[in-house]
């Protein structure tokens, strides 16, 4: 841990994401009040950051069309993107993880199976296949979760797969094997621990693309529906006040610039200091 602090990439990314994961815990503390609240659309609407509206109330970061402000939006809607995206990489390693491993570990028809069903939904657009499956059901945050998660386990799954057949040659598990350890127990109590670092490097990396692809999808109307908030519905419904009221769109839009690349920085760090020098893992 100390060698990771010590790389400037990884302090930024860790401080970014526990000021967000921060935000987001204390949304009711840091940013009091509803954030859907309308109270007087006509008195409240497009007020600038820093200043306040005619009830005397200040908003750090403006309002937006119908009087919301800003700031609760964004620290309520932390809570939104960043719960649907973490529990959506959860998802992926999960499934990517359990594939891989099975896929890794056996031989014969069910390891070609696995591989066959990886590759050929690799091959699928991703983007295409996401807008697919989000416009089947009635767009919800749980679906949001389940979409990114079960079109995001093909590169981990793959990873996986690679690790578990490396693993499988050590010394240590052909030791197991040879004491008469039943081949379940080896893939979960001596493979896998071993593979889980290149695992959590990837799921740094994952974390980062499924907000900006939650992102998307509430933009495009497919993901979290207003009034809740989330960033990417935050970003849709500023985008036709870039000109009278770029603050509406601009705050969200930085929150998830700077989310995306502090876990874009925080993965680098850890696949510098895990992965062998010369390796890249895919991301």
């Amino acid at each position: 841990m100390n060698r990771l602090w010590r790389d400037r990439r990884a302090r930024y990314g860790a401080v970014v994401l526990a000021a967000m994961a921060f935000l987001a815990l204390a949304a009711p503390l840091v940013a009091p009040g509803d954030p859907t609240a309308q109270p007087d659309v006509a008195g409240t609407r497009f007020v600038p950051p820093l200043t306040s509206d005619r009830h005397g109330v200040f908003h750090p970061l403006g309002t937006d069309r119908f009087g919301r402000d800003v700031w609760a939006r964004l620290a309520y809607g932390a809570r939104v993107s960043l719960t649907v995206s973490g529990l959506a990489v959860l998802v992926s390693v999960a499934v990517g993880a359990a594939i891989g491993a099975a896929s890794g570990y056996t031989a014969g028809a069910l390891s070609t199976a696995l591989l066959g069903v990886t590759d050929f939904a690799l091959a699928l657009p991703r983007a295409v296949l996401l807008l697919l499956l989000a416009s089947l059901w009635p767009p919800s945050a749980a679906l949001v979760v389940v979409v990114l998660g079960v079109t995001g386990w093909m590169p981990i799954a793959r990873l996986v797969h690679g690790e578990v057949r490396t693993l499988s040659t050590r010394p240590f598990v052909e030791g197991a094997v040879a004491l008469g350890a039943r081949p379940t127990r080896v893939l979960w109590r001596h493979i896998l621990p071993n593979a889980l670092t290149p695992i959590v490097i990837a799921a740094a990396f994952g974390v980062g693309n499924a907000i900006t692809l939650e992102a998307g999808l509430s933009f495009l109307g497919l993901g979290v529906q207003p009034p809740a908030a989330s960033w990417g519905n935050m970003i849709a419904s500023g985008r036709d006040t870039l000109v009278n009221a770029p603050w509406v769109a601009t705050a969200p839009g930085i929150a998830i610039a700077l989310v995306v690349v502090a876990c874009t920085l925080l993965g680098d760090a850890l696949q510098d200091l895990i992965a062998p020098k010369g390796t890249a893992l895919h991301r």
